[in-house]
């Protein structure tokens, strides 16, 4: 099942500084491609989908989850999302460097 992308406000501006900062061109990739992914299936390999407790969550009751949009790199793209609001919908909720 695919997933209609929503973004926060906050993520919205975190995507419009990487797409203004040409020296994150290639953050900015992996950042899309990621997005891609988890628009087709949460669960995808690449991915590495696990919950995170640190954020809280935009909507009542929803788990805040990571996914890797780089690995292996210092200071390594995430993005942070959750279901909702609507059962066909993801919410990015960040998108920054690993805390």
């Amino acid at each position: 099942m695919a997933f209609q992308i929503i973004y926060t406000k906050r993520a919205k501006k975190d995507l419009d500084e990487l797409k203004g900062d040409k020296s994150k061109k290639r953050i900015l990739k992996a950042v899309i491609k990621s997005i891609k992914f988890l628009a087709q299936s949460p669960k995808h390999l690449s991915l590495k989908t696990h919950q995170y407790h640190s954020i809280a969550p935009v909507y009542p009751g929803q788990k805040v989850w990571e996914v890797y949009a780089q690995d292996k790199t210092p200071a390594a793209y995430r993005v942070f999302w959750c279901y909702g609001p609507k059962k066909n919908q993801i919410t990015i909720i960040s998108i920054t460097p690993h805390p």
